[in-house]
């Protein structure tokens, strides 16, 4: 593989506490926005001392470990916090299909993080002041809307092309994904992005990373040491109208037998990919309610303890693509998403996160996202569709979905 490693010959890193920072969003200094966060604790980061760009390829996964090994392990590191985020992090994205060329990490050169009451300030190299503003927040103007790859009717004409197969016995499950285009009158400012996202959904994990914006509900993976935890989100519905709307709609998604076929494909093969990784495991038996600001998904909290040194990118590399993103089996539905979607993914439903030098980090599957490329956007939304899927109610649910990243945009 034929990766490319814009680097210095060594980094120096530098990690030290610092007295309660306030929103880790507000203190990052221009447009050039790295981020985890959640509930207002995770990472931010800014500035570039090392990229690493992957072209496509199945061992992805590991050429990026392999290629931030070397780099970390080269570094000279003085790591007063010790803890998961803090010392050398690399921010990255993979593209969705293993042959996307999308795939990146970057090396900030000063990270500000917030973890269990600690928060700490990394920097590598010599820097300016490290909280200063270079240009504030502008919010996106003049916003002008356009369909993406397909229009609507040609992508219920998918749907029901992907219901077909399913019908006959070529697969069990396939995600169609939408792309929604957006300009502006100026270049589109992350930070406004990540604040709006960050308000408003503050259980998800607001995320940036080389452009890609945008709110995660799903966990893929989360390594502490030797402990991991996923979150397994499938089966999806609007919120309801009041408390007594959401118990109706919440009664109905748990009874659907749609949306529970739908999660267990993607239990199950999230269960099948840890256990070979895991000395211990644990899948709930059923999936439980989780409610979020604009949908309620089917969930199932994962934990497990690691057999062996495995960095995080090891168990992301096992993972990727999960059901839910993707379909079952694998192989299949990744050939009718090239048929059926007409457009390359890039890095949207492909892994989103951080690694540090222990191999800890956080990892989710870059859903309720846009690609921001200057005055331009590319929204993204997708559906799992099973024999009973209905095209209509497909499409209905893919823009509940883009409505996240609408209000990004819009406020």
């Amino acid at each position: 593989m034929n990766l490319a490693v814009t680097a210095p010959d060594r980094l120096s890193v530098r990690s030290v506490p610092i007295p309660d920072p306030g929103d880790l969003i507000s203190r990052l200094p221009d447009p050039a926005a790295l981020a985890w966060v959640r509930h207002g604790e995770g990472i931010v980061g800014w500035g570039e001392a090392a990229r690493v760009t992957l072209p496509g390829g199945a061992d992805r996964f590991a050429a990026a470990g392999r290629a931030l090994g070397e780099l970390f392990g080269a570094a000279g590191v003085d790591d007063r916090v010790g803890v998961p985020g803090s010392g050398p992090v690399a921010f990255g994205g993979f593209g969705f299909d293993p042959a996307s060329p999308d795939s990146v990490l970057i090396v900030p050169r000063q990270v500000l993080g917030r973890r269990g009451g600690r928060a700490w300030l990394t920097t590598i190299g010599e820097a300016p002041d490290p909280l200063a503003l270079v240009r504030p927040p502008a919010e996106p103007s003049s916003l002008t809307w356009n369909d993406g790859a397909l229009p609507a009717p040609a992508w219920q004409a998918a749907v029901a092309a992907a219901v077909r197969r399913i019908r006959g016995g070529a697969l069990g499950k396939v995600v169609l994904a939408r792309d929604l285009a957006v300009r502006a009158a100026e270049p589109i400012d992350a930070r406004v992005l990540l604040r709006r996202l960050a308000a408003r959904f503050p259980g998800c994990y607001t995320f940036a990373c080389a452009g890609l914006v945008g709110a995660t509900p799903e966990l893929l993976i989360r390594r502490t040491g030797g402990d991991v935890e996923s979150l397994v989100l499938a089966g999806t519905t609007a919120r309801g109208a009041g408390p007594a709307g959401d118990a109706e709609r919440t009664a109905r998604l748990l009874a659907s037998a749609k949306d529970r076929e739908e999660h267990a494909y993607a239990a199950e093969m999230v269960r099948d990919a840890l256990a070979p990784l895991c000395a211990e495991l644990h899948v709930p038996d059923e999936p439980e309610p989780l409610t979020l600001p604009n949908l309620i998904h089917l969930a199932s909290p994962v934990r497990g303890r690691l057999a062996g040194d495995r960095s995080v990118l090891d168990v992301v590399a096992a993972l990727h693509p999960t059901p839910a993103v993707c379909g079952t089996p694998t192989p299949v539905a990744a050939e009718l998403i090239r048929e059926l979607e007409g457009m390359d993914r890039g890095r949207y439903a492909g892994p989103v996160g951080w690694v540090d030098a222990r191999g800890d980090g956080e990892w989710g599957i870059a859903l309720r996202c846009a690609q921001l490329d200057g005055t331009r956007a590319r929204l993204f939304a997708g559906c799992g569709i099973v024999a009973d899927s209905d095209p209509a109610a497909e499409l209905a649910e893919a823009q509940t979905k883009f409505g996240v990243m609408r209000y990004a945009l819009q406020g």
